[in-house]
């Protein structure tokens, strides 16, 4: 989940989508690369974080050191929030949490520095697919085996920490509102993950390839419009210009579904440490969208509900 341009519903998507995920039976990870760490308090309080995860506990720890997992197992972070799965009732889903941390900000220019640390270009090469990869090759784990579906919140930027999960995905999903300047550097963007891919490719090709690191395959799975306004039952014809506009000139498609502005549903990012859609009592329209975005999304990833992975 990425987007240059913050305020764009990226981490109420993320995660509300892994929770509806979850509640139709499907083992999801979320994992918060965003400094501002707003999806861990989505499902812990600032107290808890505080107390017993921020200092041992969080994907800062793993990203630190020589060499990112070199002192820490990406496995021993996986936190199983109380309140989401138990919300979840009896569904056969489970949804699980790598926490970020504040300082994760200061990440970048750690990994800047290992990456300017070789004086030979086979060498360089290697620390780059070996710096770019560390996530990837973390997530294949077999621990990881163990889930069908992890969601990468990310930064709006394209730092070191960013670059990681994109090696690391099959997928991106680009929230946006539909507004000048959500929509205005997607197709950057695009430019900038082609050619993250293009040189990590051509590295991958110049080694021969290795059991550590394998090309990029990853796509853009599509932009879901968010916080969208609503009049009489259509997008207001000001937010439908925009929307037009990425459909026609942006190299990245559009998805079908959108997700309305609601402050009822997401004027806090989770009470108690339970996602919206998971506390809503009724099938009203907000319920209904995120319903048809959690059916595109898993339908273009074939992962239609727990019993049909």
């Amino acid at each position: 989940m990425m987007n240059y341009k913050g305020g764009v519903g990226k981490t109420t998507l993320t995660a509300n989508l892994g929770a509806v995920a979850a509640s139709r039976g499907l083992r999801v990870l979320l994992i918060d690369l965003d400094p501002q760490t707003n999806l861990t308090f989505s499902f812990f309080s600032i107290d808890e974080w505080q107390d017993r995860i921020k200092d041992e506990g969080t994907i800062k720890q793993w990203y630190e050191g020589e060499m990112p997992g070199r002192n820490i197992s990406l496995a021993d972070l996986v936190l199983t929030p109380g309140p989401v799965n138990k919300a979840l009732g009896g569904t056969t889903g489970k949804l699980d949490l790598i926490s970020s941390h504040l300082g994760l900000i200061n990440i970048d220019l750690e990994l800047a520095a290992l990456l300017g640390g070789t004086t030979t270009l086979n060498a360089s090469k290697r620390r780059f697919l070996d710096l770019h990869g560390c996530l990837r090759r973390a997530l294949e784990d077999e621990h990881f085996g163990q889930y069908d579906l992890v969601l990468l919140d990310c930064a709006p930027n394209f730092g070191l920490v960013t670059k990681t999960a994109i090696v690391a995905s099959e997928h991106v999903l680009v929230p946006a509102k539909a507004d000048y300047l959500s929509t205005l550097g997607l197709d950057y963007l695009v430019g900038n993950c082609d050619e993250l891919k293009q040189q990590f490719n051509d590295f991958v090709d110049h080694r021969g390839g290795s059991d550590d690191h394998r090309p990029i395959t990853s796509e853009f799975l599509g932009v879901v419009f968010t916080m969208v306004q609503i009049y009489s039952q259509q997008v207001t014809a000001a937010q439908q210009t925009y929307i037009d506009q990425v459909h026609l000139n942006s190299r990245v498609p559009v998805l079908k579904s959108k997700i309305r502005n609601s402050t009822r549903h997401f004027g806090s990012s989770g009470e108690g440490g339970v996602p919206a859609m998971l506390r809503a009592t009724s099938k009203d329209e907000v319920v209904r969208e995120f319903d048809e975005l959690a059916d595109e999304v898993l339908g273009a990833l074939a992962l239609s509900s727990g019993g049909d992975r």
